[in-house]
């Protein structure tokens, strides 16, 4: 992590300064490259050689009533905007983040947690499409996470007044959008479930219709649970999501699962497995599966996934169907 220079928080959270002025804190950046070679054995690879890269951020400080401010912009690769965030700390209440991208608050967080050693299933250069839920985090968003909550249980509510657009600063997001939504996010651990190990994580979100051809709201639910013993992590994640609509795509209901083993520190291998059903006026089961292999050396990683999917993107044709292998080097730094 490099520093970049020395910044007063309230300059870039001046919003706040009305509650409290801040004392100075660090703004440092973070980031890395990934290089890949793929190979597909039913479609064209074109060039096999791929390189992406990414950076991060990060401001943080303290106001003098005591409460912290944290501030996070990421990018994707070739320079695409992903996420930025303001988290206010509220000793005795909690978390208070003010989110504008399109992943990392509400029901988005647990979309897909099945372990893996890489990424998931249908990640690894395969042309899924496959669709999980994602609640109010597709719109600007308020999250908070309480402290006050007893050990080993964790919870998050997230509010979008749209769920489906983001604003900058001073500008609305325009008409058309999918009404307000919220989410709920509960996590346990084995302090609450009695056995070493054992987690569930579960997730709810409701939003307002806009679209056409929708005729309620869209819910969405999902259900995780992970066990972990000695080397080995095992666990499965149920997801099912009602779009509220009579025409086209109607709902989506996905199981997933993973194993993976850390052979040492360094050394890890894994399986992972994806189906999403799709109902609609034909019903499709878009599915991935991926064998991967992880090595890390200080900041640097190597992995190694073979992946095979059927029926991409809800579409039967064998076209739709396909194998790959993927081969990458990533650097942090």
């Amino acid at each position: 992590m490099n520093k970049i220079t020395k910044l007063g928080v309230t300059a870039l959270c001046g919003s706040l300064a009305a509650v409290a002025s801040a004392n100075a804190g660090d703004l440092t950046v973070a980031g890395g490259v990934d290089m890949s070679w793929i190979s597909n054995d039913d479609a064209q690879t074109g060039n096999p050689i791929g390189i992406g890269s990414n950076y991060t951020l990060s401001g943080s400080g303290e106001l003098d009533n005591g409460w912290g401010v944290a501030l996070s912009i990421a990018m994707k690769n070739k320079n695409i905007y992903s996420n930025t965030n303001v988290v206010v700390t509220i000793p005795g209440l909690g978390d208070v983040r003010i989110d504008n991208g399109v992943s990392g608050t509400g029901i988005d967080r647990i979309d897909d947690i099945t372990p893996n050693v890489w990424e998931e299933a249908y990640a690894t250069g395969l042309s899924n499409g496959i669709q999980t839920v994602y609640g109010a985090s597709s719109g600007t968003n308020i999250e908070w996470t309480p402290d006050m909550l007893p050990d080993g249980v964790s919870a998050r509510v997230a509010w979008a007044p749209d769920s489906g657009s983001n604003s900058n600063d001073k500008a609305g997001s325009g008409a058309g959008g999918v009404g307000g939504g919220y989410d709920v996010t509960i996590g346990l651990t084995d302090a609450v479930t009695g056995m070493a190990g054992l987690t569930i994580d579960a997730g709810l979100s409701r939003a307002g219709y806009g679209a056409t051809n929708d005729d309620g709201d869209r819910e969405e639910e999902t259900i995780a649970i992970k066990y972990a013993v000695g080397g080995f992590t095992l666990g499965y994640q149920w997801s099912e999501q009602d779009l509220g609509s009579s025409a086209k795509e109607q709902q989506y209901e996905n199981d997933g699962y993973g194993i993976t083993f850390a052979i040492n520190d360094d050394l890890s291998i894994g399986y992972n497995h994806y189906e999403s059903k799709q109902t609609s006026t034909t019903n499709v089961t878009n599915e991935a599966s991926s064998y991967q292999i992880a090595y890390s050396m200080g900041g640097a990683s190597l992995r190694v996934a073979r992946g095979t999917s059927d029926n991409e993107d809800y579409q039967t044709t064998t076209a739709f169907d396909n194998d790959n292998t993927v081969i990458s080097v990533a650097l942090a730094f």
